[in-house]
Order: C-alpha cells, then sequence, then structure tokens
C-alpha cells in the first residue's frame, strides 16, 4: 500500500480533492515544507475546472473564465510565492454579453470602468447611484479582502487577523452587512424597474446560486465589479487546465504526492480531532488507512458531513441539511466549424429566453466561445460550451434518463441557433453534462456546483468557516468565503495554510 515519505520534524497533511482549492492548498504547504499527499477520485485534477479533449477540440468541463491573474490578485500572489509562471491570458472585454429576452442587442458589460458606466447609463436610466452605491461597497471591501480576513472567525487567531485586516474605510460597508441586493433597490427606488431586476438576476446567479432579491448586497457588488479593470475576468491560453497543470507541477517540485483515481471513503476522528483517511483505489480496490496531523477537505460541506458519518458534530450536521437546496447544471459541448460563429463574438454571452420563466432549466444559458488560436480548436474550428442551472433532483427521479437528456440537448441547440448558426453542415460534435455526470466525475454530492447560495445567513461572516468543528479538519472551497470560482476558493486555500502554520 502507498505511504507517505516523511522527514520527522515534518507535519503530516492529507488533502481530500484535487479542485482548484485543494490543488493550491497543497502546492502551498508543500512549498512551505509539508509533507502532502492530495487524493481525489477523478481521472485528471482540476475538478470543475478541469477539461476533456473529444475529436480535436478542447472543452472546459465548468470554468470557463477565471479572476484574479491581475498584480495583487489571488492567482497572481500565489503563483508568485509557489515560483511558477501564471498562464498565458487574455481580457475578457466584455466580460459578458447579456441579451434579455426579446431584444437583440446586448447589455455589453466591458472592461473600461467608464466604458461600462456609459453602458449601465444608456441601458439602465435613472439607476447610477445603485452602481455607485455597489463601486464604494466594492472598493472598501476589495482592499478589506487583499488584507487577508479570516472569515467567519473561529478563534483567537483568526479574531486577530480579522481585526487586522479592518480600517477605517471597512466600516462604510457595516451598515450594508444585512443588505440584500433587492434591498438596495428599493433603498434608490429602482425596485419595480424589472429590466434591470432580469439582467441583475442573470449576472448573480452565475456568482451567487440565486436571484438579486436573495443575494447578499456586500457579495454582489464584488461579483458584479470585479470585471472592470485594474481586475478583470481571463480567458485562459490552451484551457481552464492549465491552472491545475502548474499546480501540480510546483506540488511535485516540492515534494508533495498526488494520486488519482482514489476514493477517500471515511475520515476518522478520535477525541474530536481528524487523524486519518480511509482511502480506496478504484483501479485495485485496495483499502487502506493514512495518518495525517491535518486533513483538509476540498468537498461540497454536504460531502463533509457525509465523510465524517457518525463523527459529524449534530449542530453542524443540522445546519447543513437545513440548507436551501444547491443547484446543479446541465452543459452542452458544441465543436463547430467557424463558420457558425457570428463575427466579433464575445468571449461569453448570457442570454434569457421569455421572461415569464424562471432563470435556469435551459430557460437562461451562460455560453462560452473559443476564438482563433487559444488552443481549444483545430484551425477554423470552434468549441461553444453552454450551461444552465437546473433543480438536481429530476435528474435523479427521472424513470428515462437519455431521454430528458437528449430533450435538454435539442432544446439548448435549438435556443442557441438563434445567435449562432447551427446545421448539420456546421456541428462537428456534440456532448452534454447533467448533474448526474458531475456527480459522476467530480464526486460532489448530487452533482451541484458553485457552492452554497450566498444569502445574508450564508455569505462572508455568517457562512462555514474553513476551520470546522473538528481538530484539524479543515474545510477549503466553493462552500466557504468568499465563494466560487477559482479566485474565490484559492483565497479559501490560503486562509487554511495561514491557519495551519499558525498553530504549528
Amino acid at each position: 500500500m502507498p505511504s507517505l515519505s516523511l522527514h520527522k520534524n515534518q507535519s503530516r497533511v492529507i488533502v481530500i480533492g484535487a479542485g482548484i482549492g485543494g490543488l493550491t492548498s497543497a502546492a502551498l504547504l508543500a512549498h512551505r515544507g509539508y509533507s502532502v499527499l492530495i487524493l481525489d477520485q477523478a481521472l485528471v485534477p482540476g475538478g470543475c475546472a478541469s477539461t476533456f479533449k473529444r475529436q480535436g477540440f478542447t472543452f472546459d468541463v465548468g470554468a470557463t473564465q477565471v479572476a484574479g491573474l491581475e498584480p495583487g490578485g489571488i492567482h497572481h500572489r500565489i503563483f508568485s510565492e509557489l515560483n511558477i509562471q501564471l498562464p498565458e491570458a487574455t481580457h475578457c472585454d466584455p466580460a459578458c454579453a447579456v441579451f434579455l429576452p426579446g431584444e437583440n442587442t446586448p447589455i455589453n458589460v466591458w472592461r473600461d470602468p467608464e466604458k461600462w458606466q456609459e453602458e449601465r447609463q444608456k441601458q439602465f436610466p435613472g439607476s447610477e447611484p445603485f452602481w455607485q452605491l455597489l463601486a464604494t461597497l466594492f472598493n472598501a471591501s476589495w482592499e478589506f479582502q487583499g488584507r487577508d480576513p479570516v472569515l467567519p472567525p473561529r478563534n483567537l487567531w483568526d479574531l486577530w487577523q480579522l481585526t487586522k485586516a479592518v480600517r477605517p474605510s471597512t466600516f462604510i460597508t457595516a451598515p450594508f452587512t444585512l443588505f440584500t441586493v433587492g434591498d438596495a433597490l428599493r433603498l434608490y427606488g429602482l425596485g419595480n424597474d424589472k429590466r434591470l431586476r432580469t439582467f441583475l438576476d442573470l449576472q448573480l446567479k452565475l456568482y451567487s446560486q440565486v436571484s438579486a432579491e436573495e443575494t447578499a448586497l456586500l457579495y454582489a457588488a464584488t461579483a458584479l465589479s470585479v470585471s472592470q479593470s485594474p481586475q478583470g475576468l481571463y480567458h485562459l491560453q490552451g484551457s481552464m487546465q492549465v491552472l491545475s497543470d502548474r499546480l501540480v507541477e510546483s506540488l511535485a517540485r516540492d515534494g508533495g504526492k498526488l494520486l488519482m483515481r482514489h476514493t477517500v471513503e471515511k475520515i476518522k476522528v478520535e477525541n474530536n480531532q481528524a487523524n486519518s483517511v480511509v482511502i480506496r483505489n478504484q483501479k485495485t480496490g485496495e483499502i487502506w488507512t493514512e495518518t495525517a496531523d491535518h486533513v483538509i477537505a476540498n468537498v461540497t460541506v454536504q460531502n463533509l458531513v457525509e465523510l465524517l458519518g457518525e463523527k459529524a458534530p449534530s449542530g453542524y450536521k443540522q445546519r447543513v441539511e437545513k440548507l436551501p437546496p444547491a443547484s446543479g447544471a446541465f452543459v452542452v459541448y458544441i465543436g463547430v466549424d467557424k463558420s457558425a460563429i457570428p463575427d466579433n463574438c464575445p468571449p461569453h454571452l448570457q442570454f434569457l429566453y421569455d421572461a415569464n420563466s424562471p432563470i435556469g432549466e435551459n430557460n437562461s444559458l451562460f455560453v462560452s466561445v473559443s476564438h482563433e488560436g487559444d488552443g481549444r480548436a483545430p484551425e477554423g474550428k470552434a468549441t461553444i460550451i453552454a450551461s444552465s442551472f437546473v433543480d438536481f433532483t429530476q435528474w435523479w427521479n427521472t424513470e428515462n434518463y437519455q431521454e430528458l437528456k437528449d430533450k435538454f440537448t435539442q432544446d439548448a441547440i435549438s435556443k442557441l441557433s438563434q445567435y449562432f448558426y447551427l446545421k448539420p453542415e456546421t456541428i462537428i460534435y456534440v456532448e452534454a453534462a447533467t448533474p448526474k455526470t458531475f456527480a459522476h466525475f467530480t464526486g460532489r454530492e448530487k452533482g451541484i456546483v458553485g457552492g452554497i447560495g450566498q444569502r445574508i445567513p450564508t455569505f462572508g461572516p455568517f457562512g462555514f468557516a474553513n476551520r470546522t468543528p473538528i481538530n484539524n479538519l479543515w474545510l477549503v472551497g466553493d462552500s466557504t468565503h468568499p465563494g466560487e470560482g477559482t479566485a474565490g476558493v484559492s483565497y479559501s486555500a490560503l486562509t487554511v495554510v495561514r491557519q495551519i502554520q499558525a498553530q504549528n
């Protein structure tokens, strides 16, 4: 059975899950001198930010854009510490082109702040005070987050990190801590602006999993402002896999060990302390126990409770069970001839097809399009990836799974054909993924994506901490602060690494 080679003075850390959060925490700890073993049940590392290849096309599984590559951004900071090169990337500009129902001209979310201000004033007359509030809250929140606060704090060290991050400028956010975006819209007399609310619902669903009415205002301020310079969203050269590949190289260079196709079946706890994990080799079926000084779980909070079994603290388990249902995703991956793509097509688009139907279930699609020379398609070809949030329960309850999958696929292609030229002669390859697909390949409970909704009771200071109620058991990923996306899960990884070092 595999064993973790150790120097006597090294702390042993086992990381469950080789998504970006797990890889980042593992790479940082290995670089800082810890003995690290990372385990994942999938074929390739990267989790929801991995890729697969078909007929010469490279498809990003889930995540298709990345934040935090700019100087001072979280990926920039982490890659600098690890002394590895940042991936080549281009700015997404516009970050997204949003098409509302019945409209042929998109709302372009430009990277240039002045250009974006002009766009929103034209699109949503009278809404500027609302956007200025978002900008003010974002600037204060961004500076605060850049000082590495620990949220929510669970001991004196955490509280001290939080206190050190606070400045007088931070207090401007305090009165809005319990505000939702819906509250802010009403504050400025925009509560009945249906078009603005529809746009916000569409954008926020991508980042917070919930509507403007439910999304915490302080979370939304960052999610809606990070697209603009000097921050921005990026399209990686090659594919999203480049991020995880670089982290894996760093891990190997610093003596860390990565085992794919290895499932962690249980986290063992004694005297309220995590001390080992039960591992199954998927190829051989061999099962063994590996001890550790620390266990980092890069899994959903639902998966964490499952891994703990009867050792899950009752209050923690109840809190998880009371969470509102998370979202699943339906994704269609299409390889096309370049002639299927309109001229000057933005890299990311969002469509809402029926104003009277809820967002999700193929009524809204978030679309990512490759561009010439970005490494995702052969010359003269392109990839189209379209995703929609769905209720995961129907995919488990249906009596005819394949029929439902085919229906969703055809429906998505039919809707995409309103913008793209999708005909038998332009479509080269089609594949679809459902919550069942995500559950199978990522191991995430019911295939849920994007973490837990960023409502008031679950965001930031009120969310799930990296420090779990069990000693030396840590949670990273999109269930914790600051939320989903490669940048968000990397922040959570850095927090855990700092907490472990402080404890040691």
